[in-house]
């Protein structure tokens, strides 16, 4: 099994065309900041740039009234995600209203894991999960149950984890299956932290309609 974690390396400027969670997202000319469709209306928190192969995913949440607005929720329009092709993108114009920047910018560096799943089967009737192995190994010595998992932002690719096949969102544009992207937590401090409600985010594109869903769980 192969996952590809996304780790904490620092701070990055915000407006930086590296992998990176909070700043100021960057998006073609013309792109109008997104508004919450749930309750409150305003301006989403925008959550993370994450460069791909084939563009930028762009991931704006809900944080102005966190409890009425469903951002948890792919379907409730307090979350948006977007696919970016990678050329002649710009910083976008903040709202002078609503939550919606984090309150630091944490750069992402990416590391390759690499896991025998025979090695680490416990004779659970779960099968192993990618993601969980690879975080929870996560700088772990050999005396400890655990390792830094808090360095640890999420994961691009994959599977997703231990997430149901019920809770797999439709694209919103043509109701087609969307593809899992990458995996969100919360960050390594409540000074850089994106509120996910204590849950695993998760991002998934339509690569059709270069737009996406993103739940928690």
């Amino acid at each position: 099994m192969q996952t590809t974690l996304m780790i904490y390396d620092g701070t990055a400027p915000a407006d930086s065309d590296v992998p990176r969670t909070g700043g100021v997202p960057l998006a073609p000319a013309g792109f109008t900041w997104p508004m919450c469709g749930s309750c409150c209306g305003g301006p989403l928190q925008f959550f993370a740039h994450l460069p791909v192969e084939d563009g930028v995913l762009s991931v704006f949440v809900c944080q102005n009234d966190p409890g009425a607005c469903e951002f948890w929720d792919a379907t409730s329009g307090a979350n948006r995600v977007y696919l970016f092709p990678r050329e002649e993108l710009q910083p976008v114009a903040v709202p002078e209203t609503g939550v919606t920047l984090l309150p630091a910018t944490s750069a992402i560096r990416t590391h390759v894991v690499m896991l025998d799943p025979e090695e680490n089967d416990d004779h659970d009737e779960l099968a192993p999960d990618a993601y969980d192995l690879a975080r929870s190994g996560w700088k772990r010595e050999p005396e400890e149950r655990f390792g830094k998992q808090r360095e640890v932002l999420g994961s691009l690719g994959g599977s997703p984890s231990y997430l149901e096949d019920d809770r797999l969102p439709a694209c919103p544009s043509c109701t087609g299956t969307t593809e899992f992207a990458a995996h969100l937590e919360e960050g390594i401090s409540a000074q850089t932290a994106m509120n996910l409600g204590g849950q695993l985010g998760y991002v998934f594109v339509c690569r059709a309609c270069r737009e996406g869903a993103f739940l928690t769980d």
